[in-house]
């Protein structure tokens, strides 16, 4: 898990990860986890849903904390089965597949880079995250089976559309 405080990064600029939000108090290691919530979400069949609760249209000091209202109605809608109906477009970069239509939700808000004036600044910004996040997932490699490993972000390099 990447926990990120984006005005403590705005100072100091570096990315700050934590497994499984405790690594301190978590008997069993890191790994152990993940494999037993991927057992879970496929036994029971559910739905993971990634909410954007930040910024939005840019990094720290350029975007803007997207409003709570669509937080909500991307919950709500999470919650009713509503985003089940939509169609995907999917990301490059961490393999996510991003819904097109959210009800209350403005549709160039779901995919942020569609948010950002510089999509290419975008990219390049979620390029590091990915290396950052490759590279600290290497302290769990070893323990890791090919599934884990393979949810990894991919690092592809996209382009955009000029």
């Amino acid at each position: 898990m990447l926990i990120i405080n984006t005005k403590y990064l705005s100072v100091l600029g570096t990315s700050i990860f934590s497994a499984c939000f405790g690594k301190a108090f978590l008997p069993l290691h890191p790994v152990t986890y993940a494999k037993l919530l991927g057992k879970k979400i496929r036994a029971n069949k559910v739905n993971i849903w990634l909410i954007n609760t930040g910024w939005t249209g840019g990094p720290y000091g350029v975007g803007e904390r997207i409003k709570l209202s669509y937080t909500r109605n991307m919950i709500k809608a999470a919650l009713e089965g509503k985003l089940t109906e939509s169609s995907y477009s999917p990301d490059g970069i961490f393999g996510l597949m991003i819904p097109d239509q959210c009800p209350g939700v403005p549709s160039q808000l779901l995919n942020p880079m569609n948010t950002w004036t510089d999509p290419a600044e975008y990219l390049e910004k979620s390029y590091k995250l990915a290396a950052l996040f490759n590279e600290n997932f290497t302290q769990y490699g070893d323990f890791a089976d090919e599934e884990t490993k393979m949810a990894a972000p991919m690092g592809k390099k996209l382009k955009v559309n000029a």
